[in-house]
């Protein structure tokens, strides 16, 4: 299973937006989904994304989606989607809002705390790293990827595996894509 984690400093953390580029750039958070899960004719079925929401009102969120789960997704309606779970959020608990999609109050640190302590080497993706073609074993990785504002420093510090998809800076989305193709030239 492919894990990734994907952290967004300004998502908006309510239901309530019309347009997702006014919601702390929701519409770069559709992107993702869409490549993180997709390919040409289906949703891939071993993934496991994580996405962090700390944007205003009810900071933060842990939306987590499971793709070997039947996840009722279509590339036209992520934002539906995410809306919905949004909506639907409870802070006492975590709510399977459909099939494969989850939804509760929990921070960046506190998740990847929890994935290291299940042995997972937590890879932070970084301009300056090193080239992911040179990692040797990806299968036990959760992929961390930051919006357009970054990763919080605290956590830069925290994890020292650095890595990178190439020589030049890519959108977030487009990072999910050369990830997703190098695990799939491995056959892993």
């Amino acid at each position: 299973m492919r894990e990734f984690v994907f952290y967004s400093k300004t998502a908006k953390t309510t239901g309530k937006f019309d347009n997702p580029m006014q919601a702390g750039r929701l519409d770069i958070v559709f992107n993702v989904v869409i490549q993180a899960l997709s390919l040409s004719n289906r949703l891939r079925d071993d993934v496991h994304l994580h996405l962090i929401f700390d944007g205003p009102p009810n900071s933060p969120l842990h939306l987590e989606l499971d793709s070997s789960k039947e996840i009722p997704l279509s590339k036209k309606d992520v934002g539906g989607l995410i809306k919905r779970m949004l909506y639907k959020w409870n802070d006492k608990k975590k709510t399977e809002v459909f099939p494969g999609c989850y939804i509760e109050r929990k921070s960046l640190s506190v998740l990847l705390k929890e994935l290291a302590e299940e042995g997972k080497k937590i890879c932070v993706m970084d301009i300056k790293g090193e080239s992911i073609r040179k990692m040797k074993k990806l299968d036990n990785c959760v992929f961390l990827i930051g919006d357009h504002e970054g990763l919080p420093r605290k956590e830069l510090k925290r994890y020292k595996d650095r890595f990178t998809v190439g020589p030049v800076v890519y959108f977030a989305s487009q990072v999910f894509v050369l990830i997703n193709n190098e695990v799939d030239i491995r056959n892993i």
